[in-house]
């Protein structure tokens, strides 16, 4: 079920001053130094790091977290109060001023205020801190609380960064936030439970909140993660690789050829191993043989040769995934442009004595396509790691049956409807439609049978 939770920037940092108000009032500490200790439980929470629950040692706590007691403020205040009669250094920038024109936190180090303010801007705009910005003494490791970061700094550009640095520190920390993923989208989704699910945004934009890419059932996200990674690594390149280079067989140092000689050095500096391009075999038994291979049967050599069919069977295997991958990502792209010529048929039906409501079916159609399209894409990714059994086999039948039913839907979409074909072609269009649907659904459904199950085998990459 997708879930439509969204908050904007502004009502996020509500929340956020909502949730640290109502701890400060159990805990009866300040606001601003409530959503410091807020901060670093939930970052501490969010890496999964030690220490992360109070055990009851309000010393250690508050030293972990970088906070001055509340409790001994007072005393620290009294402790390090001077006469305002007399000017005074600031520690900075060595300049003399009154008292007054002094500030500084709880550990009872004080500067000016106009080395307060650069500091702090310094901090926010250039190093891009929020609530992690210290007192600026030598050593010193106390935090600078929010409200002291506001009243210091008088730029409003700096101001407004601070809160987005702040509220997105929140968000980042809180298992139940995400920012969309969308193009200049400052939404925030919130759900109820932490988990791989689709949730979509107010944008429109539809994507996992698990791992915030486009939402990819049937593909789990480990797998996603690792297909991307291989498909940015693995470039364009490969098919021309495959044809034309051959692998060093002692270092695995992919080497083309540019000459007719057979006698291949390979040219990485800790390798340097002399090799036959024909067989694969050590050069040195070849002799004089520098055209002609005739040890291409050795052991040693069919080893090699052997080790490089595996290579690249294994590349060719990944090619094929990787290609229909892209060519339903690009026919995907292709039938979002559908829904431009999609609405002007619809508009030239509705001038053929055509109601609105009838040819909703059109627009219906072309849902169910963008679904099937997407569905298809990751199915390719899923049968990457997949190893086979029996199982397998039914999951590569349902995944063809789908495909071959989306695109016979497509080609119906593409046709130019006349008025003698209208209903011949709206009632292709709705049984065409509705089986996909339904293969969708079966594939899906027997796709997660076999998570449920534990029925699904992958292969390591």
């Amino acid at each position: 079920m997708e879930q439509d939770f969204n908050l904007g920037l502004s009502v996020c940092g509500t929340s956020l001053n909502i949730f640290q108000y109502k701890v400060s009032k159990v805990y009866y500490t300040p606001c601003s130094w409530t959503k410091v200790l807020l901060h670093i439980v939930l970052v501490k929470k969010a890496g999964d790091k030690p220490g992360m629950y109070f055990d009851g040692n309000l010393e250690k706590l508050f030293a972990e977290c970088h906070v001055i007691n509340p409790s001994k403020k007072s005393r620290t205040r009294q402790m390090n109060t001077r006469s305002s009669a007399q000017d005074m250094p600031c520690q900075i920038c060595y300049l003399n001023y009154p008292n007054s024109y002094f500030t500084g936190l709880e550990c009872g180090h004080k500067f000016c205020m106009q080395c307060w303010s650069e500091y702090l801007t310094t901090k926010i705009m250039e190093e891009g801190m929020g609530q992690t910005i210290s007192c600026p003494a030598h050593g010193c490791d106390i935090l600078v609380d929010d409200n002291t970061v506001m009243r210091l700094i008088t730029d409003s550009k700096v101001k407004l960064k601070y809160q987005h640095l702040i509220t997105n520190s929140f968000v980042e920390c809180n298992r139940l936030l995400k920012w969309c993923p969308a193009p200049d989208c400052h939404h925030v989704v919130k759900v109820q439970y932490p988990d791989a699910k689709p949730v979509r945004c107010k944008c429109g934009r539809q994507f996992c909140f698990n791992c915030g890419e486009n939402w990819h059932d049937p593909v789990k996200c480990k797998w996603l993660k690792k297909w991307i990674k291989k498909c940015d690594d693995d470039s364009e390149t490969s098919n021309w690789i495959a044809a034309n280079t051959k692998e060093c067989p002692k270092c695995h140092v992919t080497i083309e050829k540019d000459g007719g000689c057979n006698h291949m050095v390979c040219r990485n500096q800790n390798c340097k191993a002399e090799f036959c391009w024909v067989c694969l075999g050590p050069w040195e038994p070849h002799g004089s043989a520098w055209y002609n291979c005739n040890r291409y049967n050795e052991d040693d050599a069919k080893a090699a040769r052997d080790a490089q069919e595996r290579s690249r069977a294994a590349l060719q295997r990944y090619l094929f995934y990787c290609n229909r991958y892209m060519n339903h990502m690009q026919s995907l792209r292709f039938e979002h442009k559908l829904y431009a010529q999609v609405k002007q048929k619809m508009e030239e039906m509705q001038q053929h004595n055509m109601s609105w409501i009838e040819v909703q079916f059109l627009k219906k159609a072309v849902d169910v396509l963008c679904q099937c399209r997407a569905t298809l894409m990751y199915t390719y990714v899923f049968a990457f790691y997949l190893k086979k059994n029996n199982q397998s086999i039914i999951f590569e039948n349902n995944q063809a049956d789908l495909e071959n039913a989306t695109e016979v839907l497509s080609g119906y979409l593409e046709r130019d409807i006349s008025q003698d074909s209208l209903q011949d072609i709206k009632q292709k269009v709705q049984d065409k439609y509705r089986y996909c649907e339904s293969r969708r659904r079966v594939l899906l459904q027997h796709v997660h049978e076999g998570y449920e199950k534990d029925l699904w085998e992958y292969i390591e990459d």
